[in-house]
């Protein structure tokens, strides 16, 4: 499971012209499935997430979380994020999960991410041509990848 974890001043999302997800101070994730992703990948990054310390406390440093500020969340599917540039120019998204394999997790996590930060997220719409925006604050842009945890 591969993650970008943006902190925003706001962002949203967009289908066919309807906004769908809305906030303010928080963060954006936009999280990619892969076949190979379960239940222990969804745990850990979901506890990662809600916990990273990316908000500047009283002097301006990045030592609170998403909990300890009330900001809100909004999670986007994003296959993408699992494409393979290795070969040629066209990504291809092998590693992606298909949607049977997919929305099922990517449900769990945004139930499993709720959990963790004690509130409703909002998200987009799985498998869905979304619009989003936001103004990364900071800029603070941060990759996670539950194969790789570094």
């Amino acid at each position: 499971m591969k993650a970008v974890i943006q902190r925003v001043s706001q962002a949203s999302v967009t289908i066919e012209g309807l906004k769908v997800a809305d906030i303010q101070k928080g963060v954006l994730v936009l999280i990619g499935v892969e076949d190979a992703d379960s239940k222990e990948d969804i745990d850990w990054l979901t506890a990662k997430i809600a916990n990273l310390r990316i908000f500047g406390d009283e002097n301006e440093v990045m030592n609170l979380s998403l909990k300890d500020v009330g900001g809100e969340m909004i999670i986007v599917s994003q296959f993408t994020l699992q494409a393979s540039t290795k070969k040629g120019n066209r990504p291809s998204y092998l590693k992606a999960a298909r949607p049977e394999v997919a929305i099922p997790l990517y449900e769990s996590f945004i139930q499993q991410m709720e959990t963790e930060i004690g509130k409703k997220v909002q998200t987009g719409k799985f498998g869905a041509d979304m619009k989003v925006a936001l103004l990364n604050d900071g800029p603070v842009t941060i990759i996670m990848d539950t194969k790789n945890r570094e």
